[in-house]
């Protein structure tokens, strides 16, 4: 059911997360949010006073008054708080992970279909405006390389690296493969916590697509890089700076480059940049637009499941690969050299 109104929103989570998404949406629409939901009081009173929110400690107040939500709660919540917020009757924007659990997933996706409300999910780099601006040339790629790295933070601890950051890349890499994933490798540690920190895949698709994504969250450096190879042309993509750099070979009669019995041709190279708008207001104006029953590029639950699926067979190639280390002899420290087996924990000299 669309709203043909400006909706009531509640944000539920005032964490990191949450207190962008309420700043953001208050960005678009400043009646907007009317709850702050946090199981912390004080901190949902912080992010409602910076915004003209209410807050609350009970979910059950907001639901009752709001069109629709953010779930910015941990992971393992998303599921029983986006369920209940449809249950409610309101229209689902998640964060990313959608679920905890592939079964939990499904069950939501069902839950939204059958109540007619829109679920859409937190996958803001598809967002990212460099990325919108050179998807459609990109096309379907040859090659993918993604790198995505960050200092460790104490936050989003309660899932591996896998879900935290190299999901982002993940759904770019299935958003423009449509093909089936024939095979993946994968090897990853944990450092500083109980789960993986650093891993790095390599997945090979039906088509004959091959992408090598690569994440840590213990770097001594910030960055989010993804290239991507085509027949004639080479994107190399700053998703951090919202810049790219794109090679193309062209045809061409005083082209420096010669193939024998083909022609000439010479490289074109060209730096772009696009920096608005920032992916987090993209992805609201998409989820509004949903909500509104108008077109929509928001990432949809069964994206997010395929996307979702994927993450946890990486995960199970990681700890598969750790099982074999540690049968084959390896201890600790020979395992927390990091994927690459050189250099520190975050794979630098």
């Amino acid at each position: 059911m669309a709203v043909t109104s400006t909706p009531a929103i509640a944000v539920l989570g005032a964490g990191h997360l949450g207190r962008f998404h309420a700043q953001v949406l208050h960005r678009l629409l400043q009646t907007q949010p009317v709850w702050i939901v946090d199981i912390d009081g004080e901190r949902a009173a912080a992010v409602a006073d910076q915004v003209g929110a209410r807050a609350t400690t009970d979910a059950r107040v907001a639901l009752a008054e709001v069109d629709a939500v953010v779930v910015a709660t941990p992971t393992e919540t998303h599921a029983t708080v986006a369920g209940e917020a449809i249950g409610a009757g309101c229209h689902v924007l998640v964060e990313k992970p959608l679920t905890a659990t592939l079964a939990a997933a499904e069950e939501l996706i069902a839950q939204a279909a059958a109540a007619g409300r829109v679920l859409q999910v937190g996958h803001v780099e598809r967002f990212n405006p460099i990325f919108q601006a050179l998807q459609g040339e990109i096309g379907v790629p040859a090659y993918v390389e993604a790198e995505r790295l960050a200092p460790f933070v104490p936050r989003s601890l309660d899932v591996d690296i896998v879900l935290d950051l190299m999901i982002h890349d993940l759904d770019l890499l299935l958003h423009l493969v449509p093909a089936e994933v024939e095979s993946i490798d994968a090897v990853g540690v944990p450092v500083l916590t109980p789960r993986e920190d650093i891993a790095t895949a390599r997945l090979r698709f039906a088509n004959g697509t091959v992408a090598d994504l690569t994440a840590s969250r213990i770097s001594q450096e910030k960055a989010r890089k993804i290239r991507f190879f085509a027949r004639q042309a080479y994107y190399s993509l700053d998703l951090m700076q919202r810049k790219a750099r794109r090679v193309r070979v062209v045809a061409r009669e005083d082209g420096a480059l010669e193939v024998p019995g083909v022609g000439r041709f010479a490289v074109d190279e060209e730096q772009l940049a696009h920096a608005d708008p920032d992916p987090l207001t993209g992805e609201w104006q998409a989820f509004l637009a949903a909500v509104a029953g108008r077109p929509s590029a928001g990432v949809t639950g069964p994206e997010a499941l395929r996307v979702l699926r994927t993450a946890m067979e990486i995960r199970d190639r990681v700890r598969e690969s750790r099982e074999r280390l540690v049968s084959g002899g390896l201890g600790p420290a020979h395992a927390a050299g990091g994927p690459r087996g050189t250099g520190g924990p975050d794979g630098t000299e």
